[in-house]
């Protein structure tokens, strides 16, 4: 399920946003990886400002639609493989796009990412949380557990 939307200027032009307010409809970062492809696609790989801003407006639409959006990251198609002992200084060198993209466009909340065991990347979605010292947490990008339900 979700909302799939074209657009004819970027390189990826349709894009599929699933959110599920039910929590137990969440999945982990390889369950919604293999949803993607099965679905045709791939993970979001976000190679520029513009392409992040306007997946920002995507959520933003779908807020104001009234479909009840609440707390809930996005996963999208980073991650880092590997073990977890990287330094923290390597470690956001390692993180790569799922579907083979090279591009270099990061978009971390500030302090982020933390490394260790969290490995795969979400948007955050949290328009409820206190502002953090990097703002809001909206739209940026935090590693998180690939286990974890979003």
């Amino acid at each position: 399920s979700g909302q799939k939307v074209c657009y004819s200027a970027f390189k990826r032009s349709c894009y599929k946003l699933a959110y599920f307010q039910d929590l137990s409809r969440r999945v982990g970062f390889q369950e919604a990886r293999q949803a993607c492809e099965m679905d045709g696609g791939a993970l979001l790989s976000l190679e520029s400002e513009a392409e992040q801003q306007l997946i920002e407006n995507m959520l933003q639409n779908l807020t104001k639609s009234g479909s009840g959006i609440s707390d809930g990251d996005f996963w999208i198609g980073l991650w880092r493989s590997g073990d977890g002992l990287a330094t923290s200084s390597v470690c956001p060198d390692l993180y790569q796009w799922a579907d083979g993209s090279m591009s270099p466009f990061r978009n971390w909340y500030t302090d982020e990412p933390s490394c260790g065991s969290e490995a795969c990347v979400v948007m955050y979605h949290q328009p409820t949380a206190n502002p953090g010292l990097g703002g809001p947490y909206l739209y940026q990008w935090n590693d998180d557990r690939c286990n974890m339900k979003h």
